[in-house]
């Protein structure tokens, strides 16, 4: 049994989901379709997801909305009119959208979320239409009725594990289901979203809950590249990959799958696979528990930019108990997340997201550090981008961290920070933003031929 998942580009027009129907109908094991909202048809159009944000952007401000809604329904229009037999849908799509305009705003914490999720809620309406429509029995269904029951964190919800016993109810199911991705509901039956791209998430959920055999993802690419196309001509694509290792790659900028989309699939012990709705042909990058094939220690490389890093010296720091305490309780204190700490005998570096930092909570930052933590030195740098070499396979081969500090030298980029962990499945390097590119070209050139 499979549980099959679309990316927006895979359903941004008629023509991709005439390719989408196919790849369903090919395969009776696929009864589970988990979509996005419709994406990009060019890359100067605008996803529905994005318009619904200038929606909310007008509600708040009490502007018309007329014309974004229209912009919105025209969307499912162009594609149902590919179609035969799509009023009725079209109608009801209509009537959701215009509904937004009677939400609730005030003390209303999941009013974003329920506009959010509009996206996804038309597009499997009409999906499951278009599918009845060509000969295949299929059924939209709520996430709701599905049992994905999630915490309460607009825009950052997590599923309840109970969850997975409601969806399991559905297992056998004689229609194909078609589920809207990127949201759930709350134990007070209130719409609440997982965080940006959530549809990878609903689908890991749902292929958990039903016990499926695989999780299918399909895409806009054949599957996972060992590094960024933009920086690298060509690279290879990686056939089979680790969750720990893709963990790794997505958290540092593989946007190709939702990095929190793996815990479900990984402790149900489902393989992934990316796929491309393009080529569907093509067998894609397969994301399981082990790897079979060990030959390269190296699988990708990865780079993110938006980092600043606090350093801070201070002699026989080490004999100090508690320091590392302190330092973390200040950064509490400012409702501060870090990345990543690093630390010597004398000195400590604290890695975090520069997005959380203004300049005037910077300043009280660093104040509050020299009074309390009394430093020899204390410094922040900006504009830091961390790259990061990810494979299971460096724990068994040695020199991968020469190797690697080597190809950066060879280009005269200077280190900030290193940084790798006992587990050996990565090596991290924080260097300025401006020599990301030419960092993951040289380590990508020594590890791939």
């Amino acid at each position: 049994m499979k549980v099959i998942k679309f990316g927006g580009s895979s359903l941004a027009s008629s023509t991709q989901i005439d390719k989408v129907i196919q790849i369903v109908q090919s395969d009776a094991n696929r009864k589970f379709v988990v979509v996005s909202a419709p994406g990009k048809r060019t890359a100067e159009d605008k996803k529905v997801t994005d318009l619904l944000i200038e929606l909310y952007q007008a509600l708040l401000v009490d502007r018309s909305t007329k014309e974004i809604i229209k912009k919105i329904y025209q969307r499912y229009e162009e594609i149902a009119q590919a179609y035969p037999n799509q009023d009725t849908v079209l109608h009801e799509i209509l009537q959701d959208l215009t509904k937004l305009n009677d939400l609730k705003i005030e003390d209303n914490p999941y009013y974003l979320d329920a506009i959010l999720a509009t996206g996804e809620n038309c597009n499997a309406k009409l999906i499951a239409s278009i599918l009845s429509a060509q000969g295949t029995p299929a059924k939209y269904i709520n996430p709701k009725d599905l049992g994905i029951v999630v915490t309460s964190e607009p825009q950052n919800a997590q599923v309840i594990r109970q969850s997975y016993n409601k969806i399991y109810q559905w297992r056998d199911s004689e229609e194909i289901l078609v589920i809207p991705g990127f949201f759930g509901y709350t134990a007070e039956g209130d719409i609440c979203t997982f965080s940006r791209g959530g549809s990878d998430v609903t689908g890991a959920i749902v292929a958990a809950g039903i016990k499926a055999d695989i999780y299918e993802n399909f895409t806009d690419v054949n599957g996972i590249y060992a590094a960024h196309p933009g920086f690298v001509h060509q690279p290879e694509t990686i056939d089979e990959i680790t969750y720990r290792e893709m963990r790794e790659l997505a958290y540092a900028g593989f946007s190709v799958f939702h990095e929190e989309a793996l815990m479900p699939s990984f402790q149900a012990k489902i393989p992934v696979v990316i796929k491309n709705t393009n080529n569907p042909d093509h067998p894609g990058t397969l994301i399981t528990t082990k790897r079979t094939n060990w030959e390269k220690p190296v699988v990708g490389i990865a780079s993110d930019q938006g980092f600043s890093m606090i350093y801070l010296s201070k002699y026989l720091m080490n004999r100090e108990v508690g320091f590392t305490l302190r330092v973390l309780e200040i950064l509490r204190d400012f409702n501060l997340n870090y990345e990543h700490m690093p630390s010597g005998i004398d000195d400590l570096s604290i890695i975090l997201r520069a997005r959380q930092l203004t300049p005037e909570l910077e300043e009280e930052l660093l104040r509050k550090i020299a009074y309390e933590i009394d430093p020899d030195e204390l410094r922040i740098t900006h504009d830091l981008s961390l790259v990061v070499v990810v494979g299971e396979g460096m724990k068994h081969r040695v020199g991968s961290m020469a190797e690697s500090t080597a190809a950066l030298a060879r280009k005269n980029i200077n280190l900030e920070m290193i940084n790798q962990g006992s587990s050996e499945v990565s090596i991290m390097f924080g260097i300025h933003k401006d020599r990301e590119q030419e960092a993951i070209r040289s380590l990508y050139y020594t590890f791939f031929d």
